[in-house]
């Protein structure tokens, strides 16, 4: 089986560029795909889980595939180089895995027509630009009325990366399933500002830990926050992005995992059937795209139960996390009762809900 790693560093990447013609892929050779990641496939959540799906890539395609890929990518200008570089290496087909990828990623797929992109959480697409995504806000759901039950302050908090719908949906959705359960809940939001930093998420729950917090979801990709969880003790956590079980059975006590894997072999499929499209996949528990991982003993066995049959709900179709009566923050309703939030209203989501205190930073 081939297989070949992009470094970080940039010189390394660089030296990718030494061909500055026609990509290397010839008709008989393996399908090469790419990977761009935000941080290190070792972070132990959201590049470790796409990793993950890049390893069945190659588990599931054999010699008929070459992966290849690159880490710890700045969003921003050095992500088109990335990308760029990536095409120059012979790639096929390449997966961004990160929202801010998005404007990297349209720029550098209008320049070479030829190749296929796929762009994870965004929404810009073209003739050869794909787009997918996950419903987290499915898995916060269940995430909220675990916490909701197991808090004895009434305070959660909440470790936000940056304020795009993505993760105000995943905000709204925990809050409204926790007071549903548990009236008197509050949720303190800290906004860390980065997907992956360890010091920086760390510094996050310890901040919420001084404020009363005995309960902490997160929309960042280390295990810091478990492991300061841990530390203080009596502070219960979960695993975002993978299952991060590590810290089973406290404080991690259930965990949203992205499960890429089988996207990415339906779509390297599609490229060797010359039937790739630039569809737009928002997958969700209904179809494996969002898993809830182990709940744990520590958690009480009635409020288990409560979680499994709102897993079961949800990947039914029965239950939207996301039905009304629900109102905006300033009182002013959003949905009314019955009333099931489209795709277009989630996407757009600019504001908290009813009850959430603060600010969303602009």
């Amino acid at each position: 089986m081939q297989r070949r790693t992009l470094l970080a560093a940039t010189g390394a990447a660089a030296a990718l560029c030494a061909t500055l013609g026609a990509p290397l892929h010839a008709q008989d050779d393996p399908l090469t795909v790419g990977f761009i990641y935000v941080g290190p496939v070792g972070d132990g959540g959201w590049t470790y889980q796409h990793d993950q799906g890049r390893l069945e890539v190659e588990e599931h395609f054999g010699d008929a595939v070459e992966t290849i890929y690159q880490e710890n990518v700045p969003e921003g200008a050095d992500a088109a180089r990335a990308i760029t570089q990536m095409v120059l290496a012979g790639a096929d087909l390449i997966f961004t895995t990160s929202f801010g990828y998005m404007d990297a990623t349209a720029e550098v797929a209008e320049q070479f027509p030829d190749v296929k992109f796929e762009h994870a959480t965004g929404y810009i697409r073209g003739d050869n630009l794909a787009t997918y995504d996950s419903r987290f806000y499915e898995g916060r759901a269940v995430e909220g009325l675990i916490a909701g039950h197991l808090t004895e302050s009434n305070r959660i908090g909440y470790i936000g990366s940056f304020p795009i719908p993505e993760v105000i949906q995943g905000i709204n959705s925990s809050f409204l399933h926790a007071q549903e359960v548990n009236p008197d809940v509050e949720m303190v939001v800290v906004w860390a500002y980065t997907w992956f930093d360890p010091a920086k998420e760390a510094d996050a729950a310890q901040a919420l830990i001084e404020q009363g917090v005995d309960v902490i979801l997160q929309h960042t990709d280390s295990t810091a926050p478990q492991a300061a969880a841990e530390q203080a003790g009596n502070v219960y956590t979960f695993g975002q992005a993978s299952d991060m079980a590590a810290f089973k059975p406290m404080p991690r006590v259930a965990s949203i995992i992205d499960d890429w894997g089988p996207y990415y072999i339906e779509r390297v499929q599609a490229v060797m059937d010359g039937t790739w499209e630039p569809t737009g996949t928002w997958g969700g528990m209904s179809d494996g795209h969002v898993v809830i991982g182990e709940i744990t003993d520590a958690v009480p066995a009635e409020v288990k139960a409560e979680a499994e049959e709102m897993i079961d709900a949800i990947s039914s179709g029965e239950y939207h996390p996301f039905t009304g009566p629900i109102n905006k923050q300033d009182g002013s309703v959003w949905l009314e009762e019955g009333e099931v939030a489209t795709d277009e209203q989630l996407l757009g989501m600019d504001f908290f809900v009813e009850g959430l205190t603060g600010d969303i930073p602009s």
